[in-house]
């Protein structure tokens, strides 16, 4: 199929990946109703469109943390997403340097730091969770330093897994031992093509990074039961003086909602957070990203970095959210989707996608700087 859209590398990659796989990136929590707004809303906000403003030299370029980018996106962080494709976070991060944009490489992904940084020419960024075992945190972000990792992505709104309905009826979830394994060979050999080019060619299937505690199991067999047994509930905020004693870089807090919370960041000595609901997958009905965005932009934007994810199918999307009051935009789903579509190049034909996008919204509110982009540009205060 021709891919011209996020929505077609969606519809591409439901076609390529196993049933457990594609339902893992594409689902959310509960009934997904969180998972729905993120989209609808970010949708209903209207752009004003202006005329004869002269946008003839567009530019898209913005600095994150000292880091001068190509365009205000970066690729966030997604478990497992690197078994969409052969090693799938090697093929990713370089996609992401030739876009000028930083990778960012989940705990939980596919492929180990080592490995990302061996397939890297320049820094990126890296996720980490709170693990119970804080020495073994200590050993990760040690390791982050020595992959000259930029910017430390600290995810918060998961002390405990959501419950997401697909992951049971797939397998994902809830089905240990050799049950559970043959459900997902059985999805895998419907799909030939990601059985030969991943399931045998993009061996280990492994949660890399955490793979030294996993006692010679991969992780996979039941994911949310390893998640539940090793991230750690107790987590709060003193326990991220411990984060910013051990790592001296950027400290970006992933998982904020609230403009208290957001408060409670900035007072830390937090560099930058992301506003997000963890893409509609963790507590079904909270606020969607749009919504929650502004006023936490207000309440913290000159004190840090304000980023933002979540329901972001479109370069118009994008420019949403700067207008809302983010300076950046983590892209989720979409270049999962992507990768699984068409790897590496997926992966860049959708950014070129969404930079295309980016261009024809720009141009046609009259904007030719991402500096510039504020609430004015959107017809009305945006979210009513």
């Amino acid at each position: 199929m021709i891919t011209a859209s996020v929505a077609d590398f969606r519809e591409a990659a439901k076609r390529r990946l196993p049933r457990f796989l594609f339902e893992y990136i594409d689902g959310g929590s509960y009934a997904e109703a969180t998972l729905k707004r993120n989209v609808s809303d970010l949708a209903d906000i209207a752009l004003r469109q202006r005329v004869l403003r002269d946008v003839s030299q567009l530019d898209l370029s913005t600095e994150l943390f000292g880091q001068k980018l190509a365009l205000p996106v970066a690729l966030a962080p997604i478990g497992l997403a690197g078994l969409n494709a052969r090693r799938g976070e090697r093929q990713a991060v370089r996609a992401a340097e030739k876009a000028g944009i930083p990778f960012t490489l989940s705990t939980v992904g596919a492929c180990p730091l080592g490995e990302v940084a061996d397939a890297a020419s320049r820094p990126f960024w890296f996720q980490l969770y709170m693990i119970r075992d804080r020495a073994f945190m200590k050993d990760l972000m040690a390791q982050a330093v020595a992959a000259q990792c930029s910017a430390l992505i600290f995810t918060v709104d998961m002390p405990v897994p959501g419950s997401r309905y697909r992951d049971y009826h797939t397998g994902l979830a809830g089905s240990p031992g050799l049950k559970g394994a043959l459900w997902r060979v059985g999805q895998a050999m419907l799909r030939p093509h990601w059985a030969w080019d991943v399931g045998l060619w993009g061996r280990p299937h492994t949660l890399g990074n955490v793979a030294p505690v996993l006692q010679g199991r991969t992780g996979i067999e039941d994911f949310f039961a390893w998640m539940r047994n090793n991230f750690d509930p107790s987590i709060n905020w003193r326990d991220l003086e411990f984060i910013r004693s051990e790592w001296k870089g950027p400290l970006i807090i992933k998982g904020i909602l609230d403009p208290e919370d957001a408060k409670e960041a900035a007072n830390l000595g937090a560099d930058g957070i992301v506003v997000s609901n963890h893409g509609g997958r963790q507590l079904d009905g909270v606020l969607s990203t749009a919504r929650a965005l502004t006023p936490i932009a207000q309440a913290v934007g000159d004190r840090l970095t304000v980023l933002a994810d979540g329901g972001v199918r479109s370069g118009l999307d994008v420019v949403r959210l700067l207008a809302l009051g983010a300076k950046g935009v983590l892209l989720g789903r979409a270049w999962a989707w992507a990768l699984a579509a068409g790897g590496e190049a997926g992966i860049t034909k959708m950014l070129g996608v969404i930079e295309a996008e980016m261009r024809i919204a720009l141009a046609l509110t009259g904007t030719t700087r991402i500096a510039d982009i504020d609430k004015t540009i959107l017809a009305g205060e945006g979210l009513k």
